[in-house]
């Protein structure tokens, strides 16, 4: 039995009302747990892109891919491995700075991140970082010190690198006119 890790799934879906919590109740039904979840549309308004982080061993994470293509309202299912796709998060953080020399250590910690600073009151400054998991962690661990007041993740968006693109082969792309964007 292979080690249970996160597996990031890229799945495209019919934009319809029910779509997404279909297959949400899915991964509930079978026991496992949704890590991160992002979804929105894609260049096609008619399809839209979820990007579903689960905790299984690779058993587990093949049959619920193959459990999801069997889903009428689901298009094509991937894998998207670390070293093979680009990654990204979008991470909220307002941070306590009440005094002038919190404020210049926080603004030097966001530069360092290349992150921005998009909102500021007498007590707090707001700041927006995107980048991958551990950049986010990262910054996370340092601003606890200051005084975290909220945080919001979006969880991972992710796309495959190079010319690679999300083709499933268990559907005809045809089928479901989707041949012109999924080649």
């Amino acid at each position: 039995m292979s080690e249970v890790r996160i597996h990031t799934l890229s799945v495209l879906v019919e934009n319809v009302a029910g779509v997404l919590s279909h297959v949400t109740r899915f991964f509930s039904r079978k026991g496992y747990n949704i890590e991160s979840l992002a979804v929105g549309p894609t260049d096609d308004t008619s399809v839209s892109r979820i990007t579903i982080e689960v905790m299984a061993d690779d058993a587990s994470a093949e049959q619920i891919m193959n459990q999801l293509r069997k889903m009428f309202s689901v298009y094509s299912v991937k894998e998207l491995p670390r070293k093979t796709s680009v990654r990204r998060e979008l991470v909220l953080i307002k941070v306590k700075a009440e005094e002038p020399d919190m404020r210049n250590e926080i603004i030097q910690i966001v530069n360092i991140f290349r992150a921005s600073i998009i909102d500021v009151s007498l007590k707090t400054l707001t700041i927006a970082l995107i980048g991958d998991e551990d950049k986010a962690d990262a910054m996370q661990n340092l601003l606890k010190n200051f005084g975290i007041l909220e945080l919001a993740r979006t969880g991972t968006v992710a796309l495959e690198r190079g010319e690679a693109t999300l083709v499933d082969d268990t559907k005809e792309n045809k089928e479901f006119n989707l041949g012109k964007n999924m080649n």
